[in-house]
């Protein structure tokens, strides 16, 4: 069974960075598309960074581009999010997601990933 457990996230300062990883386990990383999405409380949740299947392609939010950077490392089977010059707004819970290849549409979308992990909380203080 696929597996994504996410890690790193802490407290932190406004300018500070942080890099959040996600262990998967379970399935073979370049199988998938990957993304991270976050969600602050009451807040609908967002994309914030997603690499295509075949690793060409990659996208960031608006409000996160120019600041964190998407990586994936597919012998470790792990995908990590590099956060520079973080923001209050930045608060949330982080989680790392795949989906499948037969999936299609933009990579945006959080309803059309097929796994999820628990998420891993960042908090930025001001």
């Amino acid at each position: 069974q696929v597996q994504l457990v996410e890690s790193g996230g802490r407290l932190a300062q406004t300018g500070e960075s942080l890099r959040v990883s996600c262990a998967v386990s379970g399935g073979t990383l370049s199988f998938y598309t990957v993304a991270w999405f976050r969600q602050a409380p009451g807040k609908e949740r967002e994309f914030v960074a997603g690499i295509a299947r075949n690793g060409g392609a990659i996208y960031y939010g608006d409000s996160v581009k120019g600041r964190y950077t998407i990586s994936k490392d597919n012998a470790k089977n792990t995908i990590y999010l590099q956060m520079n010059s973080l923001k209050p707004e930045d608060t949330a819970t982080y989680y790392c997601a795949l989906r499948l290849p037969s999936r299609g549409g933009s990579l945006n979308l959080a309803r059309s990933y097929d796994y999820w992990g628990q998420g891993t909380q960042v908090t930025v203080s001001s």
